[in-house]
């Protein structure tokens, strides 16, 4: 399969790192604006750079008719007028993340992916850490009986720094509870299985950027905030977001509580802890065990294997042998939780999904 890359920056050259252990796989384009980063990209291609051609733009990598599949790494607020041209040449799509940085782009990229002839898929790679696979399919077996409430904890590092600093302000990125969060909220509706009803953010900017500015203007991005989301069916959903944890042993804790059990997931420990029920004063019956991750993926990239899973998925679902697991409209359902969570920091004020047209 002939794979092309826009956006050849950090996460585009992860993409690449895993593409070179995906079999079948054979990179033959890529296209950024940018040389420094084309630059990265050729240094990541090795020894079969020379068989890749570069362009400016995705319009041009789309005409070359020298891919079948298009990876889209370029920064959040270019993603509907990068897809553009890869829709009209009907080529087959995995996207990242967030979708967009705006409700009606996300419509619009839902809109173009139904009426594509090749596949659309929204890079959820959260979804693809394989604690984190193993732990959602217990509670979707039923190993904590009815899910009644749902907790994610990442306590990280800040924003790293990115070409043109783009990522220092919402008007680039959505701002931090789209372009960061996303993941999260797309784990909480593929967890619960139901949608979001209603959302309240409280977060700011406390710590992280203070003292940056660039062309006279400051960060407006937030680096820590709570976030509740009551979804249709009952569960509730809470995240706790720091990006100035970085101390912290773990950087994801996710925590299932159900009917009968609690369940948590600990991400890169990648322990996995179960805790029934046992009545007041009675002994606690928690067990344990530790998901292993293969060395290769681990090595591809820096979320913790993910990436190198969510390529095997995709693989398959351009050739037919399997389905589009994360689909443009999951992808705006996390950007619309997102775009709640950020009204409801900045307007103190509970958000109604409604409000936003869902």
């Amino acid at each position: 399969m002939r794979y092309g890359l826009v956006g050849t920056g950090m996460m585009g050259v992860e993409h690449l790192n895993n593409l070179a252990v995906t079999p079948g796989a054979v990179v033959t384009a890529i296209a950024d604006p940018v040389e420094t980063s084309l630059g990265w990209a050729r240094d990541a291609l090795g020894s079969k750079a020379d068989g890749v051609t570069a362009f400016a733009d995705s319009a041009a990598l789309a005409a070359s008719g020298l891919v079948d599949a298009v990876i889209v790494a370029s920064p959040n607020n270019t993603h509907r007028d990068v897809l553009a041209p890869l829709f009209d040449a009907g080529l087959h799509i995995l996207c990242e993340k967030p979708l967009a940085t705006t409700i009606p782009d996300a419509r619009w990229i839902v809109d173009r992916a139904a009426q594509s002839p090749g596949i659309f898929w929204t890079a959820m790679e959260y979804r693809y850490m394989p604690p984190a696979a193993a732990f959602i399919d217990q509670v979707h077996g039923g190993r904590i009986g009815a899910l009644k409430m749902l907790s994610i904890r990442e306590h990280r590092f800040p924003f790293l720094v990115k070409v043109g600093d783009w990522n220092r302000f919402a008007e680039n990125t959505g701002g931090t509870m789209v372009e960061k969060c996303c993941h999260f909220f797309d784990l909480m509706r593929f967890i619960t299985r139901s949608e979001a009803v209603r959302v309240y953010c409280s977060g700011g900017m406390d710590v992280n950027h203070l003292d940056e500015a660039y062309d006279g203007k400051r960060p407006d991005i937030i680096d820590n905030s709570y976030t509740t989301v009551d979804f249709a069916n009952g569960v509730r959903a809470m995240l706790d977001l720091s990006m100035f944890a970085d101390g912290a042993e773990n950087q994801e804790e996710i925590t299932a509580v159900g009917s009968d059990a609690r369940l948590d997931v600990l991400i890169p420990e990648g322990r996995i802890v179960h805790s029934p029920r046992v009545g007041f004063m009675n002994p606690k019956q928690a067990t344990s065990e530790v998901i292993g991750v293969d060395e290769t993926a681990l090595k591809a990239g820096s979320h913790h294997g993910s990436t190198f899973y969510e390529h095997q998925r995709f693989n398959a679902a351009v050739r037919g042998a399997g389905p589009v697991e994360v689909s443009a409209q999951d992808g705006l359902m996390a950007v619309a939780i997102g775009t709640a969570a950020e009204i409801s920091a900045r307007e103190h004020r509970v958000v109604a999904m409604t409000e936003l047209g869902f």
